[in-house]
């Protein structure tokens, strides 16, 4: 692991997704820029002095002088924004698969040379978009998929919060400093930071690509940096029209990432804070409402659950069943084999450039006189 030390929230959360099913065990780390700050995060996980670098170069260098069976086998990198290229480069140049957080560089550049890297290496590369590992998601991309919405015409994603309604980032809250940042969260703020997400939703569910956007970008909080609001229309490959809304500001909100995709026979709505229910809608039949692990759902959706229904499967699942494929397309490749097909639903790199292009085209084109710009 690169980051998640002391004080850090989201290596905590990868840390327990990946140790969710028992596949991946975290066997070294260089956990803060602080060497003795990793040090004493090492030493907080159980590691062996050893095995807890002071730096992600000196990790990578002496992990790959390791007898192989007996070194790391993947990166999982939990750092702020700025710092996810260095990491997943040296990585992927020394032969290590990657596990990266989202947005997956600080610029659309790095994010390039990335796709360039992987692409030349065959190397697997991960990208924690972690909502699309819900179970109620693959339904619902499974059933766009297998045309029983019929041709998508319109889609609606939202992601609002309202932890950002004040300036945080002034009281030295971690979080806060980081992501209101722009030497370290890149050009955009909340579409950055949570717009990604709703990008990412609305295209692996439907399957489509956005071809353009109309941005309004908003910074309410006086002295913040970079956008705490932002307003986007979207136009999709198959001429469907969206709307995309992602808000730090939205005050009383926590994490209600929801959407909604419409085609000509009905639609379907999922909220990510009741993330086990598929509400679906259709011209000729009462409303349905589909629930994680009840009657006759997707393959895709089954794969997904792990327990009877009732029992709630959230966040920690979602992101552990992105690790859970990585480390199965692991462990056939270790074995010589191809990987199951199922096992290779995560984002990937692919998706990390498709990111950090919208980032992009959104701050451009809300600084644009132009009113459509294409992506």
């Amino acid at each position: 692991m690169v980051g998640g030390g002391r004080g850090a929230f989201i290596g905590a959360v990868h840390r327990m997704a990946a140790a969710l099913d028992g596949q991946i065990e975290l066997v070294c780390g260089a956990f803060s820029s602080d060497p003795e700050r990793s040090k004493a995060s090492g030493a907080d996980l159980f590691l062996p002095a050893e095995r807890v670098y002071a730096t992600f170069a000196e990790m990578i260098r002496k992990e790959k002088e390791r007898p192989e069976g007996d070194r790391m086998d993947f990166v999982s990198i939990v750092t702020p924004n700025h710092m996810h290229f260095p990491p997943a480069k040296m990585a992927l140049e020394n032969g290590f698969h990657v596990v990266c957080d989202k947005p997956v560089t600080f610029n659309k550049a790095e994010a390039e040379e990335l796709v360039y890297l992987v692409d030349q290496t065959d190397l697997l590369f991960a990208l924690t978009h972690n909502y699309t590992g819900y179970p109620m998601v693959k339904q619902a991309k499974a059933m766009v998929k297998n045309g029983e919405l019929g041709n998508i015409r319109k889609v609606v994603v939202e992601y609002p919060q309202g932890w950002l309604s004040t300036r945080l980032e002034a009281e030295d809250q971690k979080q806060a400093s980081w992501r209101t940042d722009p030497k370290r969260s890149g050009a955009a703020g909340a579409m950055g930071d949570i717009g990604t997400h709703a990008e990412n939703l609305a295209e692996y569910i439907t399957g489509l690509k956005i071809t353009q956007i109309c941005a309004d970008l908003s910074t309410f909080v006086s002295g913040r940096s970079l956008d705490d609001d932002g307003n986007v229309l979207l136009r999709f490959n198959n001429g469907a029209k969206g709307v995309l809304h992602a808000s730090q500001i939205s005050a009383g909100e926590e994490n209600d990432l929801n959407i909604r995709v419409y085609g000509e026979k009905g639609g379907l709505r999922w909220h990510q804070m009741d993330p086990n229910t598929l509400v679906t809608r259709w011209l000729d039949r009462p409303i349905q409402v589909l629930r994680t692990g009840v009657g006759e759902l997707y393959p895709e959706a089954l794969a997904a659950a792990r327990i009877p229904a009732g029992h709630p499967e959230g966040y920690l699942e979602a992101f552990a069943n992105i690790y859970r494929n990585v480390a199965f397309c692991l462990q056939a490749r270790l074995a010589g084999k191809e990987p199951d097909p199922m096992h290779l639903d995560f984002p990937t790199v692919h998706d990390g450039l498709r990111g950090m292009q919208f980032i992009e085209r959104v701050v451009e084109s809300s600084a644009s006189k132009e009113k459509w710009l294409s992506f």
